[in-house]
């Protein structure tokens, strides 16, 4: 019984479950092969699961420092001189933290507060808007035009004004799989110059970029990272989406203030985990072939499908990939994708739900971090449709 009657002032009153959840939920449910949530159905590392035993046994399993283990922080900062050619200090400028998702909503808190209004693209990662509003911020929406999805950077200029104080990248971008390019980052550095306006980039695929593509991080553009929160995953690249690690990287003025609200949301992570994947990271073959690894899966995906109605949407990053069914159904996103599930036994999250008024574009999102064996199965299920 609820004794409780007192009005309750929700800060979210518009938010539900999210998309993965519900379709994960349903895949279970009708006993469907599931390509809906974001996460590989092949095994971890052993390697790098050894290394996290041998931690364990040897006693690393109290708090760690609230930065993050001095280790993995300096295997951090190492990788990103190697890759970028950036410099940050793993001291004061490198911040561990329980996944990307706490690292994002961290950020958003240490610096939106009551009327700041924030810029971000749509299709959205779903957790940067709640972040954003149960922060006191306003969203602006800027649209990535499909099919491309890529920035028009004139309308963007149209949202900028005095009360702008973050703009949130996404690049590889979730749910499309597009990708940042050069010309797309010196436009929002030149965009920027002569505000006080902080980037939020959320990199968590910077290693699953596909067909020779140079990922291109805040990082590489200097009066852009002066001003920019990074975000990275550990879960993403070493297939381990349930360990919840990720970092950020920002100039040490901003991370002061991210850590003086990080402390008080998680404080600390996983001690064996950091020091294991610390030591992984030192050698960069753990980390440098991902990107021809999924292309592989990419490729296979999508030579599998050829034969169905659904029109492949390209995709240069993440594990993901868009198929257009605007030749199958004039249904809404949801209701396809429910379909899909309770019909022919196939999950997939609609795109839908990454926009602030569900657009539909008759495009699902397909994982394929999945063995080849999975991938076999969906693809004969699409063909069938």
């Amino acid at each position: 019984m609820n004794l409780f009657e007192g009005n309750i002032y929700s800060k979210l009153p518009g938010t539900g479950t999210s998309i993965f959840a519900v379709m994960t939920g349903l895949a279970k449910q009708y006993n469907a092969v599931n390509l809906s949530q974001g996460f590989p159905d092949f095994p971890v590392s052993q390697e790098l699961m050894d290394k996290v035993y041998f931690y364990m046994q040897d006693g690393n399993n109290q708090y760690a420092p609230m930065p993050g283990t001095p280790g993995l922080r300096k295997a951090i900062s190492k990788m990103f001189k190697l890759n970028h050619g950036a410099n940050y200090n793993p001291d004061s400028e490198v911040n561990i933290t329980a996944g990307a998702t706490q690292a994002l909503f961290t950020a958003i808190s240490a610096f939106i507060s009551h009327g700041d209004e924030v810029i971000v693209f749509e299709p959205a990662y779903d957790s940067y808007v709640p972040a954003v509003v149960v922060n006191g911020g306003i969203v602006r929406y800027s649209e990535l035009h499909y099919p491309d999805y890529r920035i028009k950077w004139d309308e963007v200029k149209k949202l900028v004004n005095e009360k702008t104080k973050m703009i949130i990248i996404n690049s590889p971008h979730n749910p499309t799989g597009s990708v940042l390019y050069e010309e797309d980052l010196k436009a929002l550095e030149h965009l920027l110059k002569g505000t006080d306006i902080v980037v939020l980039s959320d990199e968590v695929y910077e290693h699953l970029i596909f067909d020779g593509i140079q990922h291109q991080s805040v990082c590489r553009f200097p009066d852009l990272s002066q001003r920019s929160l990074l975000v990275g995953s550990f879960g993403k690249t070493f297939h381990a989406t349930g360990w919840k690690i990720g970092f950020v990287l920002a100039p040490e003025n901003l991370m002061k203030e991210f850590r003086k609200v990080h402390q008080f949301v998680v404080f600390a992570v996983n001690t064996p985990i950091q020091m294991a994947i610390g030591e992984y990271l030192n050698n960069p073959e753990n980390y440098s072939g991902l990107g021809e690894f999924f292309q592989q899966k990419r490729d296979f995906f999508v030579n599998a499908v050829k034969a169905s109605r659904f029109k492949v949407i390209p995709s240069y990053g993440t594990y993901f990939q868009l198929l257009d069914y605007s030749n199958i159904s004039e249904k809404n996103e949801m209701e396809f994708a429910e379909e899909l599930v309770s019909e022919h036994g196939i999950a997939s999250v609609p795109v839908s739900p990454f926009y602030h008024d569900n657009k539909s574009n008759k495009a699902l999102r397909f994982c394929f971090a999945k063995e080849e064996s999975t991938l076999t199965r969906a693809a004969g299920i699409l063909c069938r449709i």
